[in-house]
């Protein structure tokens, strides 16, 4: 029998837009059930990239969010470690891990880097599953058109979405068990 999938919704925080110049600030995952079960949580906030720095566009951003700024700063950790205890952890999931991600070429960007850089390998393989294309898709709305504001509330749960990595990590799993369960009705 095949192992299931685990659904890891992730969210990433970083000084820039592409890792090696920059850095990921800190970084999330929820991993969910399909029925919108909460399996577990890895959060970690790590020191940056040697030689890395924030991106001026980034870092005027991150100016205008004083307590998710605080929240990505405090206990750091290495990247080679704290990436280490996260493929751990992922390989510990009962199934198969889907890396879920909105947007997902951002975010999987940053964790597959670290991830190849730091351990060697990822557990998510090559692929990430886009929430904005899959919903998209459920839709049948032109991509651009198609974000949270136009998706159907019924899709969301009461969960914030702060810039605080573990918050919206959880907020979007939610989310996308939603829609799974829209596609699937």
């Amino acid at each position: 029998m095949a192992r299931p999938e685990i659904y890891v919704s992730t969210d990433v925080e970083t000084d820039g837009p592409i890792p090696g110049p920059h850095s990921m600030l800190s970084f999330a995952s929820a991993a969910f059930t399909a029925d919108k079960t909460l399996l577990g949580t890895f959060t970690a906030n790590l020191t940056t990239l040697p030689g890395a720095e924030g991106h001026p566009d980034t870092m005027a951003w991150w100016a205008t969010q004083p307590r998710a700024w605080e929240a990505s700063r405090t206990g750091q950790q290495d990247p080679a470690e704290a990436m280490t205890a996260y493929r751990t952890w992922l390989e510990g999931l009962p199934g198969r891990p889907v890396f879920v991600g909105y947007p997902a070429a951002f975010d999987f960007m940053f964790v597959h880097w670290y991830l190849i850089r730091f351990t060697g390998a990822s557990p998510f393989s090559h692929s990430a599953l886009d929430m904005k294309s899959y919903a998209m898709a459920l839709l049948g709305t032109d991509f651009r058109s198609t974000v949270k504001r136009t998706m159907p509330r019924s899709w969301f749960d009461r969960s914030p979405h702060s810039h605080v990595a573990l918050d919206d990590a959880l907020e979007q799993g939610t989310l996308f068990c939603s829609m799974l369960a829209a596609a699937r009705q």
